[in-house]
């Protein structure tokens, strides 16, 4: 059987998966290979509903859209929380985040930014839905910051990197300080039903793969940067801050993603409200945690 795993490159658990060869040993014992299909965040719930792939992982809001919209998907596992991989940074006019009221925000939409963006906005009695205008980010977006065309900028990763080690705009807040802003990984109901020890496995090989880059930064940053935008320093800076650490599925996580799930219905991003833990899946919660040594 071939395993088709989804690999968006913004998820840097399952990107260094993909060219390290960690699953393909594991799954060789078993009689299964690997099969990586390079897919778009947004498009992760749709490929797995649609059977192109059988596990995939991005950020926390495209599983909530999923769920909201229908999909037949469950959690599989969950980084740790990553305190340094995002910033809101602003134009020096804007001091707090209800300043934002009225104002041009590039973000990632649909990704983990739309859940960051909405819970700032709410502590701060904004809606995301009403009171900015959220336009999604591209290759212009620092340029915008910089010439003061935009208020705000969502930035992650080597992008993040980069505007701070030159200078555009001031941090307003980062992620971490008010989101878990994890990875999430996820699969389809039957396949978690069938073969429940296969997404065990993928995640153990997750874990190595993570252990590999925490010992290997250097390297990890210039293979990156040669095949992504940005540079060996910028994605080396990046990759530092990331705990590299997968989690089973908890009840604290399921906490932090209802509490998403119900800000963004409320500012309408969601198609409907959701009860997140109907997605929970108490077998593949037992298998992921034997996969990382994890005692229950």
């Amino acid at each position: 059987m071939t395993v088709h795993i989804g690999v968006h490159p913004h998820n840097p658990s399952l990107y260094h998966l993909s060219r390290l060869g960690f699953l393909e040993k594991l799954l060789e014992p078993l009689g299964e290979q690997a099969e990586w299909h390079r897919i778009g965040g947004l498009d992760t719930a749709a490929a797995l509903a649609g059977r192109r792939i059988d596990f995939g992982g991005t950020g926390s809001t495209p599983p909530l859209s999923a769920q909201a919209d229908g999909h037949d998907l469950v959690y599989a596992a969950v980084s740790a929380p990553r305190p340094g991989h995002g910033a809101l940074l602003v134009r020096e006019d804007i001091q707090t985040a209800a300043d934002l009221k009225g104002q041009t925000v590039d973000l990632a939409i649909g990704s983990w930014q739309t859940h960051f963006v909405s819970k700032l906005l709410s502590s701060h009695g904004l809606d995301y839905g009403q009171d900015i205008t959220a336009r999604r980010a591209g290759p212009s977006s620092a340029d915008d910051l910089r010439d003061g065309r935009i208020a705000a900028w969502v930035a992650q990763g080597a992008e993040l990197s980069a505007a701070r080690r030159t200078g555009v705009g001031r941090t307003l807040s980062e992620a971490g300080d008010v989101i878990a802003d994890r990875s999430v990984f996820f699969t389809r109901r039957d396949f978690a039903d069938t073969r429940p020890e296969i997404v065990g496995t993928v995640v153990k090989a997750l874990q190595q793969a993570d252990d590999w880059v925490a010992r290997h930064l250097t390297e990890a940053a210039d293979f990156t940067a040669r095949d992504q935008d940005g540079s060996a320093e910028d994605w080396h800076a990046a990759l530092a801050v990331l705990p590299w650490q997968l989690e089973p599925v908890s009840d604290a996580f399921l906490a932090e993603q209802q509490e998403a799930a119900d800000i963004l219905a409320k500012a309408g991003f969601l198609a409907k409200p959701i009860e997140v833990a109907q997605i929970r899946h108490a077998g593949l919660d037992q298998a992921v945690a034997a996969a990382l040594g994890v005692k229950g």
